[in-house]
C-alpha cells in the first residue's frame, strides 16, 4: 500500500527547501500499542524547515514525510488531535526510548496517514475543526506552556511577545488576552504590528522599542536580535521564556549583570505535555479561542507553503489538508 506524502529526501543546509519532495511513500503498517490515524489536516512548523537542513533530522533516517501536527480520524472512526512527541512517558516505545519528535525517527503527518502510538491521541473538540485543531499540537503548545507553566503568569501580569507573526508568538498574544493578560508585542513589519494588535496585544512596537511598562515575563522566539531588549523589558525578578533562537542563538551581549543584579529568570521551554494539550484543547473549545490560521492548502501543494514560511511571509499558521 501507497500514500501521497510531502517528505524529506535529502538535506540541504543552504537551500532547504531542495530536498523536499512531494509523492508515494509506503503508508504505515500496525504495530501493537501504536494506532493510523487518517489524516484530515496538518499545520507547518519551521521544525519542517529545521528538519530539511539536517537538524534533528540525519541522512540515515531519510526519506522521512514531515509534518509534526495533524488531526484526523482514528482506527475506531473517533475525530483525534495528535500529541507529537514520542517516547516521553514510554507508552508504545518502552520505558527506556529517548523523548523524540514526530519527524525526528518516526514517520510524520504531511500523509495521508500517519501512525503514533495509542497513548498519543486525544480527542477533538467538536468545537474546533480539523483545520484549527491541527494548528495546536506544536506551537500553541509550546507557547501555552511557556506562558502558564514556565512564565508562571496570573490574570492582570503584563508579558511582551517578541516577533509577531510567528506561531508561537501569534498564539501567545491570543492565549494570553483569553486569558487576562496585558500583552505587548513587537515587529518589525508594520502590518504584522497592527495585526497584533487586533489580535489583543494592547500596543505592538518596533524590535528595541521602550516599552511603557517594564513586564512580568517576556516570550522570546527570535533569539540574538532580540535579547537585549528582552532582558531590559523586564522588571526586577521577572521570566524570560525562550524556546527559539530564529535570529541565531548567540546575541552580541548576554546582558549578565542585568539578569543576576534584577534577579531575572531565564527559563528555556521546548513543546509541552500530553496534559497541557489537553488543558490548550479544553481552554480553546471553552473560550472561543482559535488559532490564527493564514492559508488552507491541499497537500499537493505543500511547497507552496514551506516557501511562504521560509519567507516569513505569512502571519499565523498554515494548514495543509489531506485528499
Amino acid at each position: 500500500m501507497v500514500m501521497f506524502a510531502a517528505y524529506a529526501a535529502r538535506i540541504d543546509r543552504d537551500q532547504p527547501l531542495n530536498g523536499l519532495e512531494l509523492g508515494e511513500r509506503p503508508a504505515p503498517e500496525a504495530k501493537p500499542g501504536w494506532t493510523t490515524v487518517t489524516v484530515k489536516a496538518a499545520s507547518l512548523n519551521h521544525h519542517d524547515l529545521w528538519s530539511l537542513r539536517g537538524v534533528g533530522l540525519g541522512e540515515e533516517a531519510l526519506p522521512m514525510i514531515l509534518g509534526c501536527d495533524a488531526a484526523g480520524i482514528d482506527a475506531d472512526g473517533n475525530e483525534v488531535v495528535v500529541h507529537s512527541v514520542i517516547g516521553e512517558t514510554g507508552h508504545g516505545v518502552g520505558p527506556h526510548e529517548k523523548r523524540s519528535i514526530l519527524t525526528e525517527k518516526y514517520q510524520g503527518t504531511f500523509a495521508e496517514q500517519v501512525t503514533v502510538p495509542a497513548w498519543n491521541v486525544l480527542p477533538k473538540p467538536r468545537e474546533l475543526s480539523f483545520a484549527q485543531a491541527a494548528c495546536l499540537p506544536t506551537a500553541w503548545l509550546t507557547a501555552y506552556r511557556m506562558l502558564f507553566t514556565n512564565a508562571g503568569v496570573r490574570p492582570g501580569d503584563s508579558v511582551l511577545v517578541q516577533g509577531a507573526g510567528g506561531g508561537v508568538a501569534t498564539a501567545a498574544i491570543v492565549l494570553g488576552k483569553a486569558a487576562g493578560l496585558r500583552v505587548y508585542a513587537t515587529s518589525r513589519d508594520e502590518a504584522k504590528r497592527k495585526r497584533a494588535v487586533e489580535l489583543g496585544a494592547v500596543e505592538a512596537y518596533e524590535p528595541g522599542a521602550r516599552l511603557p511598562q517594564r513586564v512580568d515575563a517576556v516570550i522570546e522566539t527570535v533569539g540574538a536580535a532580540t535579547w537585549s531588549h528582552s532582558v531590559k523589558s523586564l522588571r526586577p525578578g521577572g521570566t524570560l521564556v525562550i524556546s527559539g533562537a530564529t535570529s541565531g542563538p548567540n546575541p552580541p551581549s548576554a546582558e549578565l549583570n542585568r539578569i543576576f543584579f534584577l534577579e531575572l529568570r531565564v527559563v528555556g521551554s521546548t513543546m509541552g505535555s500530553k496534559d497541557e494539550l489537553e488543558d490548550l484543547l479544553s481552554f480553546c473549545a471553552a473560550t472561543g479561542v482559535r488559532p490564527v490560521i493564514d492559508e488552507v492548502l491541499p497537500l499537493d501543494r505543500a511547497r507552496e507553503g514551506f516557501e511562504r514560511m521560509a519567507g516569513g511571509d505569512l502571519f499565523g499558521k498554515i494548514v495543509l489538508t489531506a485528499p
